[in-house]
């Protein structure tokens, strides 16, 4: 059975219980470029939620959109989520719609900060700050990585005790499509390079045609064969010496003949690196442009909105420990914003955020917060909403 809820149908059929504006709007910590944030709550119908069959949240394509099952949200709630703190503590400005029975739940929200707070707001904080300045962070990629390289890029000639760029040691010497290559025994991916000079003399556009054609009319004139019909060292696709294949290509090599080098294929390097390739290009695509620009902009190596959030969230929660509450509209904007803008050093982010993390621990080992949130209030929230909810309404068909 296909699911019937959308974000139309919990609007249009009157299951809303919470409709508000989230994120860097209702921080205040929000730019021009800022895309809004709606976050919010609903409640399935009777006849789904005996059944079980609703969903527990509703998004749409881009997560600037979230609505949270009534019992997937109190579920968020009782291990102390972040965002659904957020949600529940958001100022009334940014409260669009609130269902009256929303105000039950409201009314318990000091209830629900608890010493979790220390792992769900700090860890998330932890989470940032790696995601932020990790050296595998797509936008700080070497030049060279996220070009597109080919199968080529990751071959190399054994000469002596020394391992040589095939490109740089081939220099244009040898053209690759008359060369042919034979797996040397026993040896992972180490090959025997040989040339067919007689082929490159038929063919090769380094010659100039008309000598070309005579050189082919001697041949003829011979009943020799024009060359040894080597494949070449890649499977070429339209572009130029682009591998269309994670191979490289193998020949028959006649008797006698004298291979011209060695060669080892570093295949796994290549995999890699079509992965690192793929995933670029995936994230190119996908990119908040805004936010990007602003970290090219500023010039530091890492990302800045995501730093704001992991100063923002170590402050909350030491908030939090301090027994201060929630604060979602934040008084440190102006400078969670110079984060935003790349005024901050990032050593100094680094540092300043290792030593606010050993305080907020030290915090909440000395707070008087309980453990954990009351499975029996959740309980109870739940079974008073939707016996109320479903009371008024006629949504169940019997």
């Amino acid at each position: 059975m296909k699911n019937k809820y959308s974000l139309e149908y919990i609007k249009d059929n009157g299951l809303i219980l919470l409709d508000a504006i989230g994120g860097s709007h209702a921080y205040n910590t929000n730019t021009e470029t800022s895309d809004l944030d709606i976050r919010g709550v609903f409640i399935c119908e009777l006849d789904d939620f005996l059944s079980g069959n609703y969903p527990q949240q509703i998004n749409d394509e881009t997560n600037d959109i979230v609505f949270y099952e009534l019992s997937r949200f109190l579920s968020l709630v009782s291990t102390n989520n972040p965002n659904i703190l957020e949600l529940l503590n958001t100022p009334e400005d940014c409260v669009r719609y609130k269902h009256p029975l929303f105000d039950l739940i409201v009314k318990q929200k000091e209830s629900f900060i608890t010493k979790q707070c220390r792992l769900s707001f700090g860890g998330y904080a932890r989470a940032q700050l790696a995601k932020a300045a990790g050296l595998s962070k797509k936008m700080n990629w070497e030049q060279d990585k996220v070009t597109r390289k080919d199968l080529l890029d990751f071959c190399y000639v054994i000469e002596n005790e020394k391992s040589i760029s095939f490109k740089t040691w081939n220099n244009d010497t040898y053209e690759v499509k008359f060369c042919g290559l034979v797996n040397i025994p026993n040896a992972r991916d180490l090959y025997a390079m040989y040339y067919d000079y007689e082929a490159e003399k038929c063919f090769s556009e380094k010659f100039d045609e008309k000598d070309r054609e005579e050189y082919k009319k001697i041949v003829n004139k011979k009943g020799d064969p024009m060359g040894f019909g080597y494949k070449g060292l890649i499977n070429v696709g339209d572009s130029d010496n682009l591998g269309i294949s994670n191979q490289l290509r193998l020949s028959s090599i006649p008797k006698g003949e004298i291979p011209i080098c060695n060669i080892i294929f570093n295949k796994d390097g290549f995999s890699q690196h079509c992965v690192d390739y793929k995933s670029y290009c995936e994230w190119l695509e996908k990119r908040n442009i805004h936010r990007y620009v602003d970290n090219k902009t500023h010039g530091q190596s890492y990302d800045s909105k995501n730093l704001l959030h992991t100063q923002r969230l170590l402050n909350m929660a030491t908030e939090i420990g301090e027994g201060k509450g929630i604060i979602v509209r934040r008084p440190d904007r102006e400078y969670l914003l110079s984060i935003r803008r790349g005024e901050v050093d990032l050593g100094k982010l680094i540092e300043d955020a290792e030593v606010a993390i050993v305080n907020m621990d030290s915090i909440f080992e000395n707070s008087n917060l309980p453990d954990k949130v009351d499975p029996e209030l959740i309980n109870e929230l739940l079974i008073k909403i939707r016996r109320e909810f479903y009371k008024r309404t006629s949504y169940c068909s019997c």
